[in-house]
């Protein structure tokens, strides 16, 4: 999963400067999904999606910086108890933290560890080159581009695991294209012409779909790329201020509930799985890759936390199917929106008189035209469907989906927090020079 990479960011979507041979490979030998939505508009809210198959305001993580209840279920943990080894390599961002990225401490409460996985080499936020991460707990530096780095980590777990035959869950977290633009000067080459900003963004893109490659090839080498399933996708929408565009021509960006805010570049490679290569206009989300996998893997029933908002995905694997049965829901920021197949609702309680829009994203993707006075029992129907899943997402917040029935307390994270675990890594590490100015600005 990348950090805030945008819909239209990849080669196979005709960008017109980016270059991605590696994931337009991919998308040549898989599935390639033209509408698949993030969990939400912003970072940990996607990252609480897909590890629980739910609406990220289920699970206490609101908004960035919050973190994900020990309550929850995670796929991670039900693929550990189906006797995966687990791995997690890269940005956490569900523990409470802001700011920076600092490596995830052992000690600290709602890491990788808490939630089955066995082995991580981790930083709580972004992070970007030479960078440095927690392995287990204990902090190490490394030198190269970050997607570069914690791919390399990853493919010697997955060494490990191929060599002894044991199954393997490994998720890769980027830090990247999120701000700061920090890249390899030799990846800045083909973008001279772009505004620093955009230079040092794209590069960094650049260099990821590098590290994809290098996944896909180790896959190779190990001779378990037939059999394993490799999911790609971005955390949110786009960035604005960044030359050419991000979200080829969606409205808006991140942390918007537009299509621009929350449609992101998906695609699934599985040889033994997908036989035959093909895009797919099917809604789709990061709400769907718990259940997809847990009836691949066939888990039992009482794996995920109920209610579960996705739905599995196998069924496209073979045929494509043109009509989704259960609505896509996004909660954010007291903001909701429902996507039922064509037909797009989002629910603004801030806007006086202007509570509700409703678009066809068949015919206007770019969500020009409000049709909410023009098509009434449509309209009823979402807007009855958004009221329940509103009650239902309440219940949750409030504690009712757990076996006690109530919210257990979670540690505060305050400033104070956050600054007491970065004084813990400055201990240990120079304060790195680009993001100094940042935690001075806190």
């Amino acid at each position: 999963m990348t950090d805030d990479q945008g819909w239209g960011q990849t080669g196979y979507m005709n960008h017109p400067i980016l270059k991605t041979p590696h994931l337009d490979d991919m998308s040549d030998n898989g599935l390639t999904f033209k509408r698949f939505y993030a969990g939400g508009p912003v970072c940990s809210p996607t990252r609480a999606t897909v590890l629980t198959g739910r609406t990220h305001d289920r699970t206490g993580v609101f908004d960035h910086g919050y973190a994900l209840r020990l309550q929850e279920k995670t796929i991670s943990q039900s693929l550990k108890s189906a006797g995966y080894a687990t791995g997690h390599f890269g940005k956490w961002h569900l523990n409470g933290l802001r700011g920076p990225g600092v490596p995830v401490d052992k000690d600290y409460p709602n890491g990788p560890h808490h939630f089955g996985f066995d082995h991580w080499v981790s930083t709580t936020n972004f992070f970007d080159l030479n960078p440095v991460l927690s392995r287990n707990g204990k902090f190490e530096e490394f030198k190269g581009d970050s997607s570069e780095v914690v791919v390399e980590q990853a493919l010697l777990f997955i060494s490990e695991k191929a060599k002894t035959q044991v199954p393997f869950f490994c998720v890769i977290w980027y830090g990247t294209p999120h701000s700061p633009f920090i890249s390899l000067k030799n990846d800045q080459d083909d973008f001279i012409e772009l505004d620093e900003n955009s230079k040092g963004h794209y590069a960094e893109l650049k260099a990821m779909d590098r590290s994809i490659g290098s996944l896909r090839k180790g896959l190779s080498k190990l001779s378990v790329q037939e059999n394993t399933l490799l999911w790609f996708m971005s955390d949110n929408g786009g960035l604005p201020k960044i030359d050419p565009p991000a979200n080829s021509n969606l409205r808006d960006y991140k942390g918007s509930l537009y299509e621009g805010g929350i449609r992101v570049p998906s695609i699934i490679e599985w040889p033994n799985g997908i036989t035959t290569p093909r895009s797919t206009e099917y809604p789709s989300g990061a709400v769907d890759i718990f259940p997809t996998l847990s009836e691949i893997v066939k888990l039992p029933e009482n794996s995920s936390l109920k209610p579960q908002d996705g739905e599995s995905l196998v069924h496209l694997f073979k045929t494509e199917k043109f009509k989704r049965a259960k609505p896509l829901i996004f909660s954010s920021r007291k903001r909701m929106a429902v996507i039922d197949n064509n037909w797009k609702l989002i629910s603004f309680p801030s806007k006086i008189g202007k509570n509700f829009e409703l678009y066809n994203l068949q015919k206007d993707k770019a969500e020009k035209q409000n049709l909410i006075g023009e098509n009434t029992q449509i309209f009823q129907y979402l807007n009855k469907y958004l009221s329940d899943a509103h009650l239902s997402i309440e219940k949750s917040i409030n504690g009712y989906d757990y076996p006690e029935n109530k919210v257990n307390q979670q540690p505060p994270r305050t400033f104070w927090t956050e600054i007491k675990s970065y004084k813990k890594y400055f201990k240990q590490w120079k304060l790195r020079p680009e993001y100094k100015s940042r935690l001075q600005s806190k």
